[in-house]
């Protein structure tokens, strides 16, 4: 009977540690370039995250190569010329969400802190945003802007009115229990 109780007990406490882990089945990254020429759109769907929700931890890996683009020669100019996505083949974010009640019903508002890679240059950033629990599925949702050359982007002299120095980034993150 003891066993069966240590068991019982056992399998308990890895459901509930486990249940408080989520991993993102939908998630969906996207950058604005606002520049005096033309503005730059890209989406990438192919983000992927895990998010413990007792300890706050967050980590999200995004293929810098699923990024879709409305022209072809955009995508190519973009992974080749700027992103150099085959040496440095996808972005991190590393960190901790803080604000966030679990218990809490709605959206609410959170702040991710840690540590942001893009280029193979690592930043210590602050990001506001929003996270909804509704029925034990999670939606992360944040905008923040990124300075290229804070991650060693470097736009060509006859490019510079082509692309902005500074780009909007939205990522929205739909988490489902592990």
């Amino acid at each position: 009977m003891r066993k069966i109780l240590m068991t019982v007990a056992g399998l308990v406490i890895a459901v509930l540690t486990h249940a408080q882990k989520f991993t993102a089945e939908k998630s969906t990254v996207k950058f604005f370039s606002d520049a005096a020429i033309e503005d730059i759109t890209a989406t990438n769907t192919k983000s992927s995250s895990i998010f413990n929700e007792a300890t706050g931890e967050i980590v999200y890996s995004i293929p810098i190569k699923e990024f879709e683009f409305d022209k072809s020669l955009m995508k190519d100019h973009f992974n080749e010329k700027y992103m150099e996505s085959d040496q440095f083949p996808k972005a991190t974010f590393q960190g901790k969400i803080s604000d966030y009640q679990p218990a809490a019903t709605g959206a609410q508002k959170a702040t991710a802190v840690g540590k942001l890679t893009i280029h193979g240059v690592t930043q210590d950033v602050t990001i506001p945003g929003t996270i909804e629990n509704a029925g034990g599925k999670i939606t992360m949702k944040a905008k923040f802007m990124v300075k290229l050359v804070d991650y060693k982007i470097k736009i060509p002299q006859l490019l510079w009115k082509n692309i902005a120095e500074q780009v909007e980034v939205t990522v929205e993150f739909n988490y489902t229990a592990l």
